[in-house]
């Protein structure tokens, strides 16, 4: 049973710790107007103890967007969810699917699904300090537990403590013997487990996240679950969210095209200069524009260039066109 109005997370960004900071964000919103975009990871100790415009600030361009929060002290992340909220974003969203080691010796992330009582008391405590939406992402198990009950039961429980957003990495969490990386890729996918959740719980709001590449593969979960959320694939291959607006939200604003796109990203990279915000900080994730165009090579290594990139000169676009073979388009 599907949700008769189509949520706004029908397609979202995941959060992406390293990647997903604002000057990634504007430039994916410049792809996509309605992609529902994600903070990196801040943590409690980040915004109570550190400075909390560095973590929190962004432009209102970016909207929609969420903060994703690591913590597992209801009332820290309460505290935390209400910086979040007086900030202007549109969703507070627990994670609960990290495995890094890090994480762990905080003893949260993907650890916390061994706690489903504790996080129902995390979200219950957010919801209680804010009226914006709080949404939990996490595994669909930990380690050995590969049964389809112990996901189920874990987000049965979040369910009765108000939460009714779940984003579902439909993988295992290894939280020993594999690194990040490896648990983004070694874990099998089981994509059933995120469908089977959206049979079980057809009131909640359920977005499947896990290796997804393209939109023709988030059409066919489309039939499954209410949203997917792209990963690596956006980041590395950002021009993948160019047609999400026209092909997912209904928009008729024709496809920006990438060339349309870097002209855009000269106006944001002029602003963002003369704030003094160096041109590496958004050069960088802009590398994948031209991912598959020929001379995409050259394209990125020209914008990878330090001692170019030191000068804040956006001359520097210019040379890196220069080794695209494209077809002739006059940048407007």
């Amino acid at each position: 049973m599907k949700q008769s109005t189509p949520t706004p997370r029908r397609v979202a960004v995941a959060p992406m710790m390293d990647w997903t900071d604002r000057h990634c964000r504007s430039f994916h919103r410049i792809l996509s107007r309605h992609a529902w975009l994600y903070t990196e990871m801040v943590t409690t100790g980040a915004l109570i103890h550190g400075d909390v415009a560095r973590h929190l600030a962004f432009t209102a361009d970016e909207a929609p967007v969420a903060l994703q929060l690591g913590g597992s002290d209801p009332g820290d992340l309460a505290r935390s969810a209400k910086l979040g909220a007086q900030w202007g974003y549109d969703e507070i969203n627990l994670n609960c699917g990290c495995p890094s080691e890090r994480v762990q010796r905080g003893a949260f992330g993907a650890c916390l699904m061994n706690e489903p009582q504790r996080v129902a008391d995390c979200v219950k405590a957010m919801r209680d300090a804010v009226s914006i939406p709080v949404t939990v992402k996490h595994r669909i198990g930990v380690d050995a537990v590969e049964s389809y009950g112990f996901v189920r039961d874990f987000v049965g429980t979040l369910a009765e403590a108000g939460c009714e957003v779940f984003i579902v990495h439909a993988r295992n969490a290894i939280l020993k013997g594999l690194s990040p990386k490896e648990n983004r890729e070694i874990p099998p996918l089981k994509y059933e487990y995120a469908y089977q959740l959206k049979r079980d719980f057809p009131a909640l709001e359920i977005i499947l996240n896990g290796g997804v590449k393209t939109l023709d593969e988030v059409d066919l979960h489309l039939r499954h679950v209410d949203g997917v959320m792209l990963g690596r694939e956006a980041y590395h291959n950002p021009y993948v969210l160019a047609e999400v607006d026209q092909r997912f939200y209904g928009s008729i604003d024709p496809v920006l095209s990438r060339e349309k796109a870097e002209a855009q990203l000269l106006i944001y990279c002029a602003t963002e200069l003369a704030r003094g915000t160096s041109l590496g900080a958004i050069s960088r994730h802009v590398l994948g524009l031209y991912h598959g165009v020929a001379g995409a090579r050259g394209w990125r290594r020209i914008l990878s260039d330090n001692k170019w990139l030191a000068k804040g000169d956006l001359t520097i676009f210019d040379e890196a066109r220069q080794y695209l073979r494209l077809p002739s388009e006059i940048l407007e």
